[in-house]
């Protein structure tokens, strides 16, 4: 436990909002199977530059996500190294990476939402996003990986967007279904990850690659000004 508390502190002061830690059993594909705790970690993104998006990402947004996306990876690296300095193993999984496997095309090594959703920073909405209770979608999450075990608190925050479906009308590629998720949903079930890619790749090359939006985060109301007055 004391470790556990160190680790948690250490994370807070090289820069995360929030941290929280899941038991992953069940949940990892089998080569990290031996890895069944998770570290997951959120980073609160600016509220001023979100606020800026319109119908379509700014120049400014794509390199705040850029930068976050190197502040997390900053952060999971540091905590691996402490973890492997304890006698550990762990492992950092990237904040924003893609990998292309027979099976799919839009994905990363692990979702950093399942570990979030299991550590109680939040759930996932109809956006396909983690909802934090204090910033809606306004984070960026990060993940590592551990053999060491860790205080559970079960917290898991039970709720969903009820009705709300704004993230689904305005989403320019026409990718979020607006269904809840449920237990056992899959991601397929919530948006079109190919719909979005391409979309963005078409249209906002110019911005940056072509692979962050931001719309249906700026809109959502659980992050808006409107829901923290």
């Amino acid at each position: 436990m004391e470790k556990a508390n160190v680790l948690k502190e250490n994370v807070h002061e090289w820069g995360a909002t929030k941290c929280g830690f899941a038991d992953l059993k069940g949940c990892l594909p089998e080569k990290y199977e031996k890895l069944n705790y998770g570290i997951s970690i959120a980073i609160r993104l600016s509220d001023a530059i979100i606020d800026e998006i319109d119908d379509k990402p700014t120049h400014i947004y794509f390199h705040h996500y850029r930068s976050v996306n190197s502040l997390i990876d900053n952060i999971t690296l540091r905590a691996t190294m402490l973890l492997q300095e304890w006698g550990y193993n762990a492992i950092a999984i990237p904040a924003s990476q893609t990998v292309k496997t027979k099976y799919e095309s839009y994905s990363g090594d692990f979702q950093h939402k399942t570990a979030a959703r299991k550590s109680g920073l939040g759930w996932i909405g109809k956006n396909g996003l983690l909802i934090t209770p204090e910033f809606g979608p306004r984070v960026r999450l990060g993940t590592v990986l551990t053999n060491m075990k860790l205080p559970i608190e079960n917290n898991i925050i039970k709720r969903d967007c009820g009705s709300c479906s704004l993230c689904k009308k305005a989403c320019p590629a026409m990718a979020i279904y607006g269904q809840n998720w449920r237990e056992g949903s899959q991601r397929s079930d919530i948006i079109d990850p190919q719909a979005c890619s391409e979309y963005m790749n078409a249209n906002y090359k110019g911005i940056g690659r072509g692979s962050v939006c931001g719309i249906c985060i700026r809109v959502c109301p659980m992050g808006s000004k409107v829901n923290k007055l």
